[in-house]
């Protein structure tokens, strides 16, 4: 679970900055507290390539981790196309381009609400 510190929001928005400091792709995030107990809110974004993947990924956690947040868990890093990064209240979906096509978690989750984040980038 999440520190008291830090909110679920709170987390989310410290994701989304890092990946958008990494320059990460059409980034979501998706508010999933009232429909799903595996999180409140999703954050998913695409990557050029397997080697920017993992540096999202890298990156996501130093700045969780600065922050006195650590995964519970990390699926898919050595794959490449698509990594999971779960702080318990977030995940964090980091995709390959066709990847993020194909499974359409934004469909999938088509009843989650889809926050608006444009305050928090920097493009």
């Amino acid at each position: 679970m999440c520190r008291k510190l830090l909110t679920p929001y709170d987390i989310a928005e410290l994701i989304i900055k890092a990946l958008d400091s990494k320059r990460a792709q059409d980034i979501k995030l998706l508010k999933t507290r009232d429909i799903t107990i595996l999180a409140d809110y999703f954050v998913v974004c695409t990557a050029t390539s397997v080697t920017q993947i993992k540096t999202l990924s890298d990156e996501v956690e130093k700045v969780m981790e600065e922050n006195g947040e650590m995964p519970l868990r990390r699926e898919g890093y050595r794959a490449g196309g698509w990594v999971l990064v779960d702080f318990g209240c977030v995940v964090v979906h980091l995709f390959l381009k066709d990847i993020r096509e194909f499974y359409a978690l934004e469909r999938l989750w088509g009843d989650a609400e889809d926050i608006d984040i444009s305050g928090l980038l920097t493009v």
